[in-house]
């Protein structure tokens, strides 16, 4: 057996999770196995959309919107262990994976949402809904699928299409950086505290993690930091008001410093395309195009409830 398919074989996302119910087996997910499992799941759900665009049979909800529906599942899975872990325990290797794989992720949802064989069975199938038995989750099944096609540019002209995949593109990229920089930000604050009166008011729990925490930096004293677990019960239970203070400044100016990880030219990047791709798609503005699939619908509504909040 070459050393290729050996790797094959040994990657934990070609097969089923042998687990109870199904859940990831994290003791066998190593680094290398994400890229190859990207490239797999993005392999397979091409020829399972291949499989919906070819089928010769007139569009119906069973073979085109349940079939998309279920398509693709080996690359969400793999995509929401990643991404999820990427957020709550990275590194920098794994920050370089995902620098790699998001513009592969995105220019295959684009081609996906824009390849005009597929839209045209789903149109036929939503043009066609009130001839239809459909239950209520059904509908709401068609509808969301629907929407996800608008929203993703399939209705728009080829420039715009080019300019929408160009927009999704950046803005993937300056999610990253954004998300990056936060991390970074996050994880070069740490308060050390040697007096043990400045604990007052803070549960066992997170003195004995905070005591944890300095010994592993080879330090005396209680470490606290800005992640949740530290911070939460920090600001929720410490009697120390200055201690507080100073550990809710930090949180809040995460990104605003002015420094290396200062994300304000990010937000202004990704606030400008926002609005560019809301208009495309014919909506005033980014948040009018955000409220269309949540309960408020529109920015009236969020305003209106807004102004009883604060009254």
């Amino acid at each position: 057996m070459c050393a290729c398919e050996q790797k094959t074989e040994m990657n934990p996302f070609f097969t089923e999770f042998q687990t109870e119910y199904g859940a990831p087996d994290f003791t066998k997910i190593r680094l290398e196995h994400y890229e190859p499992a990207f490239l797999k799941g993005i392999e397979e759900q091409n020829a399972e959309i291949k499989a919906i665009v070819d089928n010769p049979e007139e569009p119906t909800f069973e073979n085109t919107i349940v079939a998309l529906d279920q398509a693709g599942e080996k690359l969400s899975t793999i995509s929401s262990i990643f991404f999820n872990l990427n957020s709550a325990c990275t590194n920098e290797e794994m920050q370089q994976i995902a620098q790699r794989v998001s513009p592969k992720l995105t220019e295959y949802g684009n081609s996906v949402y824009m390849n005009p064989e597929l839209f045209a069975r789903v149109k036929k199938v939503y043009e066609s809904r009130d001839r239809q038995s459909l239950t209520p989750e059904q509908s709401t099944l068609l509808e969301d699928t629907w929407k996800s096609f608008i929203k993703g540019g399939a209705n728009l002209e080829s420039a715009a299409q080019k300019r929408f995949q160009e927009i999704a593109m950046e803005l993937s990229q300056l999610g990253l950086k954004f998300d990056e920089n936060t991390l970074a930000e996050t994880n070069g604050f740490t308060l050390h505290i040697t007096d043990e009166k400045d604990l007052s008011g803070l549960p066992e729990g997170a003195v004995e993690m905070a005591a944890m925490t300095a010994k592993e930096k080879e330090l005396e004293g209680w470490l606290f930091t800005l992640h949740a677990p530290s911070y939460i019960p920090f600001m929720k239970y410490a009697d120390n008001r200055e201690l507080r203070e100073k550990m809710y400044r930090a949180y809040a100016s995460r990104g605003n410093r002015d420094n290396q990880y200062d994300n304000k030219e990010v937000i202004r990047k990704m606030v400008a395309l926002r609005l560019e791709k809301a208009q495309l798609l014919g909506y005033p503005t980014y948040a009018e195009y955000v409220l269309t699939d949540r309960m408020a619908q529109n920015t009236e509504t969020v305003n209106t409830f807004l102004g009883q909040l604060l009254a």
